[in-house]
């Protein structure tokens, strides 16, 4: 969430960062709401004041009453409309204060100023690439293609089970997808520093409010039918973000650096028609996903150190790939900046995102009320939140599959998860 100080202070100068993005923030309307606030502000301050001086004169009025034989009614009347005129002026200044809260629920975060122009993907800028794609001697098969027929990848009993957009895997790819995984947690524990984290696979609406998924994104929420409002979670970012909310953390504990491997659950509700095919866009799939906690004038250097941790998997497994910065039309809802990571997928001739790593800044931790004790002023302030796929796990495994895809029917198995897979160097797939 934006600073609602802000917000209400200089909205014009939100508007104009928020345009970026292609969000037209209503600057009429929260003028007309300040001026309703201090309005009611100044009248609820006003009517406290007079109760506050009414209650300390009331005891030697009553006093006096008693002594003269008067009625004490009066007295008790006006201090009892006192309280309740008091009491309807702060109900009208929360009202208005929670329908600031409830505007702001739906507002964007503000795109940093590095964040280029542009209204859609076509408009994000390639910042570097790693890899060269692989010329082939023979046509290079999807991994459809390459699984389905050795049944290793099987669509149409996912159907069966659960539906469309769902997938069965058997044998040497659902080990591969294991052992990616492992690899995977391995390297950003062992190699990046990052604490292991088992987090719920449900969570309460609390949660996805700070986060920023609700209210914005309900329609591409699994929500369970269930009275206290659980919904499968669609990234562990939810739950693992959630995990510092509500809390203090002392300067000494930051930063903090989790990773969490769980699956993903998303109804894909705005992508009807898109990638209905294979393991690209799946309503359930797994992800290893890195979360920060930072001080806030680390959080730019944090970014960077994520998205790099991302990238040294794709290297280590030698798939190529290039990073883009999302232009201010593709970002995120609570992203200030998003760096996504593509990998070279053959079958299509074209990189596709397999990991998205965004700094949030404050908008998140403003949400959740995660604070850090700054040392220099002893005071609770927000800390900056951010994440990042370290990486989508079904995406990897199809990037293996058809970039070491050979002509005789198998899939070299790259050497760094050989361990992983006792030894195994090669998938036979038919041909």
């Amino acid at each position: 969430m934006l600073d609602p100080r802000l917000v209400r202070s200089d909205p014009e100068t939100v508007a104009i960062a928020l345009a970026k993005r292609g969000f037209s923030l209503d600057v009429a309307w929260l003028r007309d709401l300040e001026d309703q606030r201090r309005a009611a502000q100044e009248r609820t301050q006003a009517l406290q004041a007079e109760r506050n001086a009414y209650a300390k004169a009331m005891g030697k009025e009553m006093a006096a009453a008693k002594a003269e034989g008067r009625d004490l009614e009066p007295l008790k009347a006006k201090g009892e409309a006192l309280k309740n005129a008091v009491h309807d002026a702060e109900a009208e200044l929360e009202a208005i204060q929670a329908r600031l809260e409830a505007y702001l629920l739906e507002v964007p975060n503000t795109p940093d100023v590095e964040v280029p122009e542009g209204k859609s993907e076509d408009d994000n800028v390639e910042i570097r690439r790693w890899g060269e794609p692989r010329a082939f001697a023979f046509e290079p098969r999807d991994h459809v293609d390459l699984g389905a027929p050795a049944d290793l990848l099987d669509f149409e009993a996912a159907t069966k089970v659960a539906g469309s957009r769902f997938s069965v895997m058997r044998g040497e790819f659902a080990r591969l997808h294991r052992a990616l995984i492992q690899f995977m947690l391995d390297t950003h524990i062992d190699g990046h520093g990052y604490r292991e984290v088992y987090v719920p696979y449900i969570v309460n609406r609390e949660s996805l409010l700070g986060t920023g998924q609700l209210p914005k994104f309900a329609a591409d929420l699994f929500k369970l039918d269930d009275e206290r409002e659980f919904y499968l979670i669609p990234t562990a970012e939810v739950p693992v973000t959630n995990i510092h909310r509500d809390d203090i953390l002392a300067p000494e504990q930051l930063p903090v650096k989790y990773v969490c491997h769980s699956p993903c659950f998303r109804s894909e509700a705005g992508s009807y028609g898109k990638d209905t095919r294979g393991l690209i866009r799946q309503h359930q799939f797994e992800k290893v996903e890195l979360v920060q906690f930072v001080r806030p004038d680390e959080s730019d250097a944090a970014l960077e150190a994520l998205t790099g941790h991302a990238e040294a998997i794709l290297k280590k497994l030698g798939l190529p790939f290039r990073t883009i910065i999302l232009c201010g039309g593709d970002i995120g809802f609570s992203a200030a900046r998003t760096y996504d990571i593509e990998v070279w997928v053959p079958s299509q001739g074209k990189y596709r995102e397999i990991s998205s790593c965004s700094n949030f800044r404050d908008f998140q931790a403003r949400r959740l009320k995660a604070r850090w004790r700054n040392p220099d002023t002893g005071k609770p302030e927000l800390l900056h939140t951010l994440n990042g796929s370290g990486l989508a796990v079904g995406r990897t495994l199809l990037a293996i599959v058809e970039n070491f895809q050979e002509a005789d029917g198998s899939v070299v198995v790259p050497e760094v998860l050989r361990p992983y897979m006792g030894g195994v160097e090669r998938i036979a797939v038919s041909r």
